[in-house]
C-alpha cells in the first residue's frame, strides 16, 4: 500500500462528500422560500440513508463477486473482509478507503433526482424510493461499470460516473417528472428561484468538490489525477462561457444562473471523460456542453414535462454527451487502462459508448418506472394539493426556513 495515495483518496473522499451539502445548496436557492429546507433536507437525508445501505449491502452488490456481469455478489455486506489491508479492488489503498470514497458517489446520486421532484414530493415517498433505487438501479449500474460487470468486459469507458451518476440519475428524473406529473400552476404562473446567491455558493462548493470526484477517481496521487484535475477544470470553465453566449443569443441577457448552470453542465459533460482526455479535448467538451444542455433545458418546454431544476436537462444530457465525447476523444496515450477514440483511429470506441448510452437510459428509466409506481401505490409519492400550497417546509417537516413564513 502507498501512504500517499491513501491520503489522496481520503481527501478527495472527503471533497465528494462535501459536494452533497454543495447540491443541497445549489437545488436550495432554486426553489421557491416555503420549499427550502424540504429541498436541503432531501440532499442532507441521503448522508445518512445512502451511508448505511452501502455499509449494509449495496458496496457487496457493487463491487462484491460478479454473478453473471449483472450484479456483485453478498460476500462483503456489512462490510464482511473490508479491512484495512489492500485487499480491496485496487491493492495501492486500504479496502476501507476504496469503499467509504465509492460511498460518497452513492450518497449524492439520489440526491441529484430530487431536483427533478422538487416542490411536490411526500417525504416518505422520497425516502422509500431513494433506499430502494440504491439497491435496484444504483447498484447494479456501479457493478456494470466498475465492478467487472458486462459493460466494464466490453470496454464501455466511464472515469468517474457518466452512466453511473449523471445518465442513471436523469432517466430517473425524467420518470419522477411523468410519474408525479407538473407542479400546481405550471405552465401558468412563474416558478422564480428564491435565493439565487445560495445557488451560486452551492455551485462554488460543488465545483471546488468535484475535483476529488474525478481526480480521486484516479485511485492514485499520480499523473493521472493531475490530468483528471486540469481537464475538470478547463471543461467547466468552457462550458460555463459557451452557455452565458448562447443564453446572451438567446434571451438577451447573460444570467448568474445561466453562469451556474453552465458550469454544472460542464462538470457533468467532463466526468465519464476526464481520465480518458487531454486537456484541449476537455475544452471541446465543455464547449459542446454548454450548448447542448441548455438546448436540454429549453426541451422540457417542448416536451411539457415538469423537471423542477433542470436534472434530465443538465445531468442526463450532458451526461449522455460526456460519454459519446469519450468515444471521440479518449486517448490511450493519457491512461493505458483505456482505449483509444475514433479520433485517434478507434471507431469502435465510440460504438461501444453508444451501447452504454442506450442500456443505461432504458434500464434506469424502465426500473425507476417501476419504483415510482410501486412507491406511489404503497405510501403515496404526490403531496396533497393543500400541503403544496403551503409549502414542503411546513406539511412535511413542521418548520420554516424563513420567519416571516412560519
Amino acid at each position: 500500500m502507498n501512504a500517499a495515495d491513501t491520503a489522496f483518496v481520503l481527501i478527495s473522499a472527503a471533497l465528494v462528500m462535501f459536494m452533497t451539502p454543495g447540491l443541497a445548496l445549489f437545488y436550495a436557492g432554486l426553489v421557491r422560500a416555503k420549499n427550502v429546507l424540504s429541498s436541503i433536507m432531501h440532499s442532507f437525508f441521503m448522508l445518512a440513508l445512502a451511508t448505511v445501505l452501502w455499509v449494509i449491502v449495496c458496496y457487496s452488490l457493487s463491487f462484491g463477486t460478479d454473478i453473471g456481469g449483472i450484479i456483485g455478489g453478498l460476500n462483503f455486506a456489512f462490510l464482511n473482509g473490508v479491512g484495512m489491508e489492500g485487499n480491496g479492488p485496487v491493492s495501492n489503498i486500504p479496502h476501507l478507503a476504496f469503499m467509504i470514497f465509492q460511498c460518497m458517489f452513492a450518497v449524492i446520486t439520489p440526491a441529484l433526482i430530487s431536483g427533478a421532484f422538487a416542490e411536490r414530493i411526500t417525504f416518505r415517498g422520497f425516502a422509500l424510493f431513494s433506499g430502494l433505487w440504491l439497491i435496484f438501479v444504483y447498484s447494479p449500474m456501479c457493478h456494470w461499470v466498475w465492478g467487472g460487470g458486462w459493460m466494464a468486459k466490453m470496454g464501455a469507458l466511464d472515469f468517474a460516473g457518466g452512466a453511473v451518476v449523471h445518465m442513471s440519475s436523469g432517466a430517473a428524473a425524467l420518470a419522477a417528472a411523468m410519474v408525479l406529473g407538473p407542479r400546481k400552476g405550471h405552465g401558468q404562473q412563474a416558478f422564480i428561484p428564491h435565493n439565487l446567491p445560495m445557488t451560486l455558493t452551492g455551485m462554488g462548493i460543488l465545483w471546488f468538490g468535484w475535483f476529488g470526484f474525478n481526480a480521486g477517481s484516479a485511485l492514485a496521487a499520480n499523473g493521472l489525477a493531475a490530468n483528471a484535475f486540469v481537464t475538470t477544470h478547463v471543461a467547466t470553465a468552457a462550458a460555463c462561457l459557451s452557455w452565458l453566449v448562447v443564453e446572451k443569443l438567446h434571451a438577451g441577457k447573460p444570467t448568474t444562473l445561466g453562469a451556474a448552470s453552465g458550469a454544472l453542465a460542464g462538470l457533468v459533460a467532463i466526468t465519464p471523460a476526464a481520465g480518458f482526455v487531454t486537456p484541449m479535448a476537455a475544452l471541446a467538451i465543455g464547449a459542446v456542453a454548454g450548448v447542448v444542455c441548455f438546448g436540454g433545458v429549453l426541451m422540457k418546454n417542448h416536451l411539457r414535462y415538469d423537471d423542477a431544476l433542470d436534472v434530465v436537462g443538465i445531468h442526463g444530457v450532458g451526461g449522455t454527451w460526456g460519454a459519446l465525447a469519450t468515444g471521440l476523444f479518449a486517448c490511450k496515450a493519457v491512461n493505458e487502462a483505456g482505449n483509444n477514440g475514433l479520433f485517434y483511429g478507434n471507431p469502435g470506441q465510440l460504438w461501444i459508448q453508444f451501447v452504454s448510452v442506450l442500456a443505461t437510459w432504458v434500464f434506469c428509466f424502465g426500473v425507476s418506472w417501476v419504483l415510482f409506481k410501486l412507491v406511489d401505490v404503497t405510501v403515496g409519492l404526490r403531496a396533497s394539493a393543500e400541503d403544496e400550497v403551503k409549502g414542503l417546509d411546513v406539511s412535511q417537516h413542521s418548520e420554516a426556513g424563513y420567519q416571516q413564513l412560519s
